[in-house]
């Protein structure tokens, strides 16, 4: 029997296990990268740990989140980052250089190589043949002194495509028409992998906008096969040499199959506040808008921009409407002004903004109240542009441009037709990428060899072994897809403080109830409780991290997202499946205990725990957790673990984590 691609990569980099559906799998990592909001932590961690130098083949620090520098913090944040990198031996890019997924697309991702970033849309270089996987920040660092990363074998599921995009259909209408398939939860547990005649009909920044926006379908990653596309989007970034042919065997079997016929596409949007809630454009044609952002690591690239310029040529922006673009990175801005592109914009009405993620998690560009906003983005979480009552819709560069010219929604293909001139300005890519290099510092190039800490930058807080009686209030009881951002909000005033655990704690699930951070300190230990699909969204490992400093020991869900359900072992609070009944049985408030000698249990590979409730009734909860999980969950989490493991052993990171 064949290989499939994913098959085919992880056999390559396979160090643990077999490669069956279901089984955990050890696999070598290549590549490493971290962003600012999560990269403190790693770096903390991976001094934690007392290692001397990065040992995969790249490791990328970028600071692209908090790229304003508001105050002190950000800067300070920013300057250990630097000498972290500097002094561990890893890239450095600057603030303002661009989001990581852009800039490590255009300098140091490769076919048939493995990636692990501590950002959930990691996976946006599978659009090239890189098998990437996004991950909390201790399984980076962990990843970064030379460890296997472990993760659950996914079923590898071959996404058919067929036909060619008709124009102003693109592939960010691909990638909404899987939400709109199998929604956010859609993908938990799966790899989708590409294939089909259709394929080469779509570009490198094609694919990578369709593999962006899997982490919305709640997949492990996305990923394409190579070909004489991806050879000539890398020969056009100057990096031709590490070009690779991969495919699938043709007698490759796969745990499922869709198909997507590309000619039947049409301009899509998803409307607030699930990147699911998909609908055709025409379907909310004129609704009034205030605010359009073209931009994000979805589709902040030369080629998501070139478009808009090109709708916009000879045009201005409705006057009711504010339209700014974010480049995804500075070499897209550079590029776009040296052609001239820039001025065009400008002249139009259109507002420029560093290369950074930063709207997209509602630091800065925050829409007024009331109003409606566009947007690029992959994710429409409800509160996460900054306004908590926000409107925000998911669009394709095209359908936001439409907007922006239109002062209201509609379908490109009817204002096309409405301004009679207007032409569809499909895909275009440079003749080179030849923007400067000079905010990307290599290892050799670094100016720090030592850690510079300021005053906000503290230790990482560490959980002692799991106890043989775990009980508490269930503190607070939450609904279905419960995100990070609920968890830990993403916005400027509260992710400074994301190297200060005591103060960002503070803020824990104060989205659902600004109560919860004092109840849970008062209360000396609970529970969580919540519905399907918990901790769906990034990949910030605070969101776990916090919890823990606070005093929770462990979260009973219907179901877990899965890197938040790995940063809950890595930060020692048991995961605890429930089903639909017993959630509607428990009511905040309810004191639980867990019956069993939970270490014990832990320990021996229990996977039933009898839980009573009240002293009134008792129900069964599940762990799913494989033995190398129970080891990291019984010692306290995955840094005391591995500290545990070094000191008897060599002293450096253990092989097996």
């Amino acid at each position: 029997m064949g290989q499939t691609l994913t098959e085919k990569i992880l056999s390559d980099h396979l160090v643990d296990g077999e490669l069956e559906t279901g089984e955990e799998i050890g696999i070598e990592i290549d590549q490493v990268l971290t962003q600012d909001t999560t990269g403190t932590l790693v770096w903390l961690q991976f001094e934690a740990l007392e290692l001397d130098e990065v040992q995969t083949e790249i490791a990328a620090q970028y600071c692209d989140h908090q790229t304003y520098q508001f105050d002190f913090k950000n800067t300070d944040d920013h300057r250990f980052l630097r000498s972290a990198a500097g002094t561990f031996g890893a890239h450095f890019s600057r603030p303002g250089n661009g989001i990581c997924h852009n800039v490590h697309k255009e300098n140091f991702a490769a076919p048939g190589k493995t990636l692990l970033g501590s950002d959930s849309h990691t996976p946006t270089p599978g659009g090239l043949g890189q098998l990437a996987i996004g991950a909390g920040g201790l399984d980076v660092a962990v990843a970064m002194g030379g460890g296997a990363y472990y993760i659950e074998m996914p079923e590898v599921v071959n996404v058919h495509l067929e036909g060619e995009l008709p124009e102003w259909a693109s592939a960010k209408d691909v990638a909404l028409e899987m939400l709109r398939r199998l929604s956010v939860k859609g993908g938990v547990g799966k790899i989708f992998e590409y294939t089909g005649p259709g394929v080469e009909n779509l570009t490198v920044p094609e694919r990578t906008t369709i593999t962006n926006l899997g982490t919305e379908l709640g997949a492990t990653t996305s990923i394409f096969p190579t070909d004489e596309k991806t050879e000539d989007y890398l020969a056009r970034q100057g990096r031709e040499d590490v070009y690779q042919e991969l495919t699938p065997d043709e007698d490759a079997e796969y745990d499922d199959q869709l198909t997507i016929d590309l000619s039947d596409l049409e301009p899509l949007i998803a409307k607030p506040s699930m990147p699911d809630n998909v609908v055709p454009v025409r379907e909310v044609a004129g609704t009034s808008v205030e605010q359009v952002m073209i931009g994000s690591c979805t589709n902040g690239g030369y080629e998501d921009i070139l478009p808009s310029a090109k709708m916009l040529e000879g045009r201005e922006v409705d006057k009711k409407t504010e339209m700014i673009i974010a480049p995804g990175s500075k070499q897209a801005s550079e590029i776009l002004a040296r052609q001239g592109w820039t001025a065009e914009l400008m002249a139009a009405g259109v507002n420029f903004s560093e290369a950074t993620c930063g709207a997209c998690i509602g630091i800065g560009h925050v829409p007024a109240s009331d109003s409606v906003s566009l947007r690029t983005f992959n994710r429409n979480f409800e509160g996460r542009s900054g306004i908590e009552d926000d409107n925000v819709y998911l669009c394709s560069p095209e359908v936001a441009t439409a907007a922006a010219i239109a002062g209201e929604i509609v379908d490109p293909r009817d204002l096309a037709d409405e301004l009679g001139d207007m032409e569809a300005p499909g895909v275009e890519l440079p003749d080179k990428y030849d923007g400067a290099k000079t905010d990307l510092i290599a290892p050799d190039e670094a100016v720090d060899d030592d850690l510079v800490k300021g005053p906000n930058i503290g230790d990482v807080p560490l959980k002692d072994e799991l106890e043989a009686t775990l009980e508490g209030p269930a503190l607070l009881k939450m609904e279905d897809n419960i995100t990070t951002d609920h968890i830990i909000p993403a916005t400027q005033d509260i992710l400074m403080y994301r190297s200060n655990i005591p103060k960002l704690s503070e803020f824990t699930l104060s989205r659902v109830d600004d109560t919860f951070a004092q109840r849970s300190l008062d209360s000396d230990g609970g529970f969580l409780v919540a519905g399907e699909n918990y901790g769906q969204g990034s990949s910030r490992e605070h969101a776990a991290l916090c919890p823990m400093f606070l005093g929770i020991q462990g979260v009973f869900a219907q179901s877990f997202a899965r890197i938040h359900k790995a940063n809950l072992f890595n930060f020692g609070l048991i995961p605890l499946t429930i089903d639909e009944e017993t959630y509607e049985q428990f009511e905040q408030g309810d004191d639980i205990e867990i019956v069993d000698d939970v270490a014990e249990a832990v320990r021996s590979g229990q996977e039933e725990f009898t839980v009573r409730v009240n002293d009134d009734w008792e129900f069964t909860a599940h762990l799913d957790a494989s033995e190398r999980e129970r080891e990291i969950l019984a010692d306290g989490g995955k840094l005391p673990h591995t500290k545990k493991k070094a000191e008897g052993g060599s002293g450096a990171a253990p092989a097996d984590d």
